[in-house]
């Protein structure tokens, strides 16, 4: 919660049924992201676009409006990040993924099950602001064309 300060409104959050807690920040542009934990990761452009990720263990990244995974590989020397595309496969399990824990935020925000733990700024209705951006998200889900905040 206090490392993530590029997200100026954030609202750390206990979800029914999970374990881990669930982070949800936005930049000042209004680009949204949410850490269920360490992972899953799923991070927004401002037109609500899926544009970067983490997901078992792996950074995924949008490219041309597909996703990669690039995966960290370690040698005496440097770290390399190996590339590698996903099949339609994964793309569709991330994204359902994706969804699945939108929805599940949406849900719990609606029957008012969410236990706020802490939130930036402490005067702002940051709950609120996941709501309506919640609300404004294309159905489905949309891969930016890049991985960058504004694509």
């Amino acid at each position: 919660m206090h490392e993530a300060t590029a997200l100026i409104r954030r609202v750390e959050l206990r979800l029914p049924g999970y374990p881990q807690t669930c982070l949800v920040g936005f930049r000042r542009g209004g680009e949204a992201s949410v850490f269920v934990g360490a992972d899953p990761v799923f991070q927004f452009n401002a037109a609500g676009e899926l544009r970067r990720g983490f997901w078992n263990g792996r950074l995924v990244k949008a490219e041309g409006g597909r996703l990669v995974q690039l995966e960290r590989r370690r040698t005496d020397a440097e770290v390399q990040l190996v590339r590698h595309e996903f099949s339609d496969a994964q793309t569709s399990e991330f994204l359902q993924l994706a969804a699945a824990t939108l929805n599940l935020l949406q849900g719990a925000l609606r029957a008012g099950e969410l236990v706020v733990l802490k939130q930036v700024p402490a005067d702002l209705d940051v709950v609120h602001v996941l709501a309506n951006w919640l609300n404004s998200l294309p159905q489905p889900l949309a891969i930016a064309s890049a991985p960058h905040v504004s694509s």
